[in-house]
């Protein structure tokens, strides 16, 4: 079973590659960011991707949504700081299998790897429950219908970046960011940039 882990905090793909290497038939390879995670997939091929979802650059729902693209039958695990239901419901519309939080003790995260790996889904157990009661209290939201890419703009502008930036970051034109923001504006309802930016920190989009 080949591994790729993909975060951008060394620390944690060295405590990944320390729990793993513990298991018998595992092999790990490592990448901080979503361009490293795309060129190892490539040369790489792993079974199971083990990925964060916020990264500097390219962020992990995007990532998903690529490596599916190159092989709609790999296996991808987000292990994440984010619990907020929003993320978890993106992350398993662009393809991801399993869901599991960065808080989880080890023995519980091993046994994600497992049954992700092994064909399954996995949810947390209290992301799983947040995840109903939030479909049960907000059936509908304008955050569930936005594109992928609207999303991924809409959190990088709640971590601060710039269009330019943004641009860059996913490989689009300048002008394409700035029109999607427009597109975001219109179907949040909200007139000003700023207003995109303060409702991706009230739902948890936006990093810390």
């Amino acid at each position: 079973m080949k591994i790729l882990v993909v975060d951008d905090h060394p620390i944690v793909r060295s405590g990944l590659r320390r729990l793993l290497a513990a298991e018998p038939g595992f092999t790990v390879r490592e990448a901080a960011n979503g361009r490293e995670a795309l060129a190892a997939f490539r040369e790489y091929r792993p079974d199971l991707v083990v990925l964060d979802l916020s990264m500097p650059g390219m962020g992990g729902l995007d990532v998903v949504g690529r490596l599916k693209l190159e092989n709609p039958a790999v296996r991808i695990l987000i292990l994440s700081m984010h619990q907020e239901a929003i993320y978890v419901t993106r992350a398993l519309q662009a393809g991801a299998a399993g869901f599991i939080s960065k808080s989880a003790p080890a023995d519980r995260l091993l046994e994600a790897i497992k049954r992700v790996a092994a064909g399954h889904a996995y949810i947390e157990h209290d992301i799983a429950q947040e995840l109903a009661l939030a479909h049960v209290r907000a059936p509908g939201t304008p955050l569930q219908d936005l594109s992928p890419r609207e999303f991924e703009i809409l959190r990088l502008l709640g971590d601060g970046s710039s269009l330019g930036q943004i641009a860059d970051a996913i490989g689009i034109s300048y002008k394409t960011a700035a029109n999607t923001c427009g597109q975001l504006k219109a179907k949040l309802g909200v007139a000003r940039t700023a207003d995109l930016v303060r409702i991706a920190i009230q739902n948890g989009i936006a990093g810390p």
